[in-house]
């Protein structure tokens, strides 16, 4: 397993080089001065969708960041307290509009930016970050090339080469020899995942017999499901948006279907079950955290403050997908928080100016125990993380089923 992770970084490092020339192209902005923090304020955006094909998973993480903000909402520095105030902007889920969202952050002094969902915005505005020398901390943007070669972007979740193994893996543990692959055109999360997958199931022995591809808001799928079935796999692999799942699961009944549907992190959504209905049962996935992890006292206490807080306003709920259950992505928006807070507390005792560039270098130092596992980043900016979780669509809900690591 630690051979074909590597193996996986490795490709998506030397693909991710060769298509910029042996540049990437998002060089960190290290001669960027930053943004100074002034007066009593510190300012740190919220760069997520809340509306567009991931609006929901958008809003779920942001739902996480505002209740970490109200569990720290203040933090001393050389004995003057700060309020963090939160700025929030709506990516739409679109990468050029991510740009603009990203350029209207910095616009409004933020130190510090934590988001989004979704890779493909991530990495649309990383260069707008790193020039302004402003530090992003991801929640869930799993592509590899949200931090490869720009300094200031970070992530609290572990990623893509990873996520197919895990993927991989539990095909091949649930006895699966033949797997298709349906993912989105021009989306870096859906179609990077799906190669990862690919990369993984095939070096353990399985075989990829159908690998069908859509476009963005594509709405009927009976063609491509018509392929898939013709083709008689194990398992089919769909890394896709919320709003995707809703659509083609029904479809896939429709078509009589019978493989055992396998998906990624986007899935653990209530809206997924509630549009889907029976035909979501039997769905596995992997993801981030388990609401129900009771080895881990941060996340007990995280999970019992989290559902007060939804149970606090029906807007909440509603935001959240219509339940107080508990999403990987809001744990990972906390964690995010959480991660810029200790960022910010590093700075007491320090001399010179406080500003963005300062926080992004003490970010690299930060280790911490979070709700989704210790938490402290490589020289990428990538979380240190091993371990996934597997859970499946039982009885209307998501069920755990197991961990998986990459050892």
């Amino acid at each position: 397993m630690k051979k074909l992770f590597a193996l996986a970084m490795a490709t998506v490092m030397t693909l991710s080089l060769a298509a910029c020339g042996g540049d990437t192209g998002n060089n960190g902005g290290g001669d960027a001065a930053g943004i100074a923090i002034s007066g009593n304020t510190i300012k740190i955006g919220v760069f997520e969708p809340t509306t567009g094909e991931n609006g929901g998973g958008g809003m779920q993480e942001v739902l996480g960041v505002r209740f970490a903000n109200q569990v720290a909402p203040t933090v001393d520095i050389n004995g003057t307290t700060y309020n963090i105030e939160l700025v929030e902007v709506d990516n739409q889920s679109d990468k050029t509009a991510a740009v603009t969202a990203a350029q209207s952050l910095i616009s409004s002094g933020v130190v510090a930016v934590l988001g989004s969902y979704g890779s493909g915005v991530s990495i649309a505005a990383g260069q707008t970050f790193a020039d302004a020398g402003v530090p992003a901390m991801g929640c869930s943007c799993t592509n590899p090339q949200v931090t490869l070669g720009n300094d200031f972007y970070f992530r609290t979740c572990f990623l893509d080469p990873f996520q197919g193994t895990v993927m991989a893996s539990y095909a091949m543990d649930q006895g699966y020899k033949t797997a298709a692959l349906i993912s989105q055109n021009g989306d870096d999360y859906s179609t990077g995942l799906a190669a990862f997958f690919r990369q993984a199931f095939e070096g353990m022995g399985g075989t990829i017999v159908a690998d069908e591809t859509y476009q963005t808001n594509e709405s009927d799928f009976n063609a491509i499901l018509t392929s898939v079935k013709a083709a008689n796999p194990d398992c089919i692999f769909i890394p896709s948006s919320i709003a995707t799942a809703t659509l083609i699961l029904p479809q896939a009944k429709a078509n009589g279907i019978t493989a055992q549907i396998i998906a990624s992190d986007t899935w653990e959504n209530e809206t997924i079950i509630s549009a889907a209905g029976d035909a979501a049962e039997g769905v596995a996935l992997s993801t981030f955290f388990d609401e129900n992890d009771e080895e881990n006292p941060v996340a007990k206490e995280f999970v019992t403050g989290f559902k007060a807080y939804l149970n606090s306003n029906p807007n909440n709920l509603t935001l959240n997908g219509g339940s107080d259950g508990v999403a990987a992505v809001s744990a990972l928006g906390y964690d995010a928080y959480m991660a810029v807070y200790e960022a910010l507390k590093a700075l007491d005792g320090t001399e010179g100016d406080l500003t963005s560039v300062s926080i992004r270098d003490a970010l690299k130092g930060v280790s911490f125990n979070g709700v989704t596992g210790s938490i402290s980043f490589d020289e990428n900016g990538d979380a240190l993380k091993n371990v996934a979780y597997i859970k499946q669509i039982k009885d209307g809900k998501f069920q755990f089923l197991k961990t998986q690591s990459a050892e």
